[in-house]
């Protein structure tokens, strides 16, 4: 197995999340393999492309690609781009394609999203969480636009390390560096579940809302409505994290509409999905933090109502 400070990286989705830090991460000289499936042959042929507004224009060709997980070579890490609704069918994938101890990083959004993979993964592999705060989407067969932001906060969840703190900051520290070896921000986060909490402040107003209406993030704040709407959604994600022992720094809610209102115009991740027929990952960021808080006590009565909104749309949307 390679020395901690030459780790060999796994892109399992190479979509826009695991092409666009696959990309960086190799263009800084680490060795990453990427998984694809469908634009494998586009990928072989051309390359992944990264269209940046931070970094400008990125070609990586060749690239280390691999149509199955069969064929990559043992892993140390794992980073794991694909939608929260197909983590049962990529256990099998990083199975193969994990070294022994390797370290399975999940590049999703949600709550609860490491729980279900858990269970399908031997004991002796760590897994972690990862929030990534970025505008990125994918434009075509290896082709990724990137808008804004990019910075990815880690969370030990389970494994080996799970009941010695020192290894387990020391396992987060680790792949924190690996990002900012690639220019990327990263921190290593102490309570994985609030910091999900916090990512979902975002994604439950701003992710429903743009299917919900049909709107991007600018005329959704543009709007006195909408903007009161994604407030109080805010508020009600706040309160639900509240309820669940999780704390939020103060003026948080605030500070990501302040964010939000000097970003690019920005289509989110669930509109792609929604444009492009793919199931909405309704289960991780809506249901799950509802049935959390309800646990506790606490109705979210407008997140309730656009989760049923956007259940309907899901299901009738081929």
């Amino acid at each position: 197995m390679e020395a901690v400070h030459t780790p060999r990286i796994g892109i399992i989705g190479t979509g826009a999340i695991g092409g666009f830090y696959g990309m960086l991460l190799a263009r800084a000289g680490l060795d990453v393999h990427f998984l694809l499936r469908s634009e494998f042959t586009a990928v072989t042929e051309h390359g992944l492309q990264l269209h940046s507004a931070v970094h400008g224009e990125l070609t990586l060709n060749p690239v280390q690609a691999y149509a199955s997980a069969e064929d990559m070579p043992p892993c140390n890490w794992l980073l794991v781009g694909a939608k929260t609704t197909s983590n049962a069918e990529l256990a099998p994938a990083i199975l193969r394609a994990a070294a022994p101890g390797a370290k399975v990083l999940l590049l999703q959004n949600g709550l609860d999203v490491e729980d279900g993979l858990r269970d399908l993964l031997p004991d002796s592999l760590h897994l972690l969480g990862g929030l990534c705060f970025i505008c990125v989407h994918r434009a075509g067969p290896g082709v990724i636009e990137h808008q804004a932001l990019g910075a990815v906060n880690l969370g030990y969840h389970s494994g080996p390390a799970a009941q010695d703190e020192s290894q387990r900051q020391a396992i987060v520290e680790e792949g924190a560096a690996l990002f900012r070896k690639a220019g990327i921000g990263s921190q290593a986060m102490a309570n994985l579940q609030q910091a999900r909490w916090q990512k979902l402040v975002w994604n439950v107003p701003y992710n429903g809302l743009s299917v919900l209406l049909n709107a991007s993030t600018t005329p959704l704040m543009a709007d006195a409505d909408s903007r009161e709407l994604i407030q109080a959604l805010m508020r009600e994600v706040v309160q639900g994290a509240l309820a669940c022992g999780h704390s939020m720094p103060d003026g948080y809610a605030e500070h990501l509409f302040k964010v939000t209102e000097s970003m690019p115009d920005y289509w989110p991740s669930m509109y792609h999905d929604y444009r492009h027929k793919r199931a909405l990952e309704l289960s991780a960021i809506y249901a799950a933090p509802l049935a959390a808080a309800r646990a506790a006590g606490c109705e979210l009565p407008k997140m309730e109502a656009l989760y049923q909104a956007l259940s309907f749309i899901d299901r009738h949307n081929g």
